[in-house]
């Protein structure tokens, strides 16, 4: 196609923009590098390109009526491993949480036909800080675009369609006491704070519904106690993972109850209300989208057109869906290769044929959403 810059096939230029990409380091906060190779890439294949006030790479193409975004992320979480590729995988932090997808997004619209670039103006957003709780690349889109359908770059497979995720809500707890001697009475500050995440583990228990997507997942994701002889510090981070029937604002209603020992009256020893400091960040509610939308239904035959199988999908975690969701009222999925239980773990790899497959089906996909 005369819209892709250079000599290399397809399958070459899809690898070289995957590997780059992967091979620029990208922690969250720190997405600069990547961005502009993404926005070069772009510029050199047939978009109008370049890095907005969050940092995000953006660019679009095409000029019809119809928006379509197509929102990854471009950041990651810590953790260094060799880029490399062996026996057609190739290893790397972000190969497939969420590199891999923006890069599917990408490559799949440069290849896009013209008659179909007439119709719609597709644009690519590899946004900044999903890993962290401020989500910025994907809470400043909300306030540029108005698209009529929404792809999200998360990895369910090549042949999986990721319908929904679950919410979110971080806590962080803070205890300070005055310094005891331990063979005194009382309770140490990491007493005290050890003690509201076994009610916060209780409640999550008690309120969780029968299956995955319906349970609520506590996690302690930080614990620590420090003393300077004359006090004692204690602080913890504990991540919760909502279901549609509890939401970001019940949760925290619920942890705030929690500092009442709820055992009291019930026994002979209570500790009373715990003096627990608390606050909370990354508020997001649960979602899930219909899978016979226009877009679900595009991408479900394109799987069957390359040989395989369509998915459906609903995650426990949480993703840029989450956030996009309540600005962007319309059918929206993720789609994305790449097995996401490889995500965060010193074993992140994506093999070079999946991804391939994921390109050819994705551009099929959006032929057909909006017709050739």
């Amino acid at each position: 196609m005369t819209t892709i810059a250079g000599q290399q096939s397809l399958r070459e230029r899809r690898t070289a923009l995957l590997l780059g990409t992967v091979e620029r380091p990208s922690v969250s906060g720190q997405e600069a590098q990547v961005a502009g190779f993404l926005v070069r890439w772009m510029s050199d294949h047939g978009f109008s390109a370049h890095v907005d006030e969050a940092g995000n790479a953006v660019g679009s193409r095409g000029e019809g009526s119809l928006t379509v975004v197509l929102l990854g992320h471009i950041d990651t979480v810590p953790g260094d491993i060799p880029v490399r590729i062996e026996q057609g995988v190739l290893h790397g932090r972000g190969s497939v949480d969420a590199k891999g997808s923006f890069c599917t997004f990408m490559a799949a619209v440069a290849e896009l036909p013209d008659s179909v670039l007439a119709r719609a103006r597709f644009v690519c957003i590899g946004a900044t800080e999903e890993e962290a709780p401020s989500s910025k690349g994907a809470r400043f889109a909300v306030t540029r675009y108005r698209p009529d359908f929404v792809l999200i770059g998360e990895p369910s497979g090549a042949q999986g369609i990721t319908l929904g995720y679950k919410g979110r809500l971080v806590v962080k707890a803070q205890v300070r006491k005055d310094n005891f001697h331990s063979a005194g009475e009382g309770t140490s500050a990491a007493d005290d704070l050890t003690e509201y995440w076994f009610r916060v583990r209780e409640w999550a228990r008690t309120v969780s519904g029968k299956g995955a997507f319906d349970s609520v997942q506590a996690t302690l994701q930080h614990l620590s106690s420090t003393t300077d002889g004359l006090s004692q510090d204690a602080e913890a981070t504990i991540g919760l993972r909502l279901p549609p029937a509890v939401s970001p604002l019940q949760a925290e209603a619920a942890l705030n109850g929690l500092l009442q020992d709820p055992n009291q009256g019930a026994g002979d020893i209570t500790l009373g209300i715990l003096a627990v400091s608390l606050s909370f960040m990354g508020h997001e509610m649960a979602v899930r989208h219909a899978k016979d939308s226009p877009l679900a239904r595009a991408l479900r035959v394109a799987i069957r057109a390359q040989g395989g199988e369509p998915i459906f999908k609903v995650k426990t975690g949480t993703s840029d869906m989450n956030v996009v969701a309540e600005h962007w009222p319309v059918p929206t999925l993720a789609y994305g290769p790449g097995d996401s239980r490889l995500d965060h773990t010193p074993q992140e790899h994506l093999p070079l044929d999946e991804y391939q497959l994921a390109v050819e089906t994705l551009r099929d996909a959006l032929v057909r959403l909006i017709g050739n």
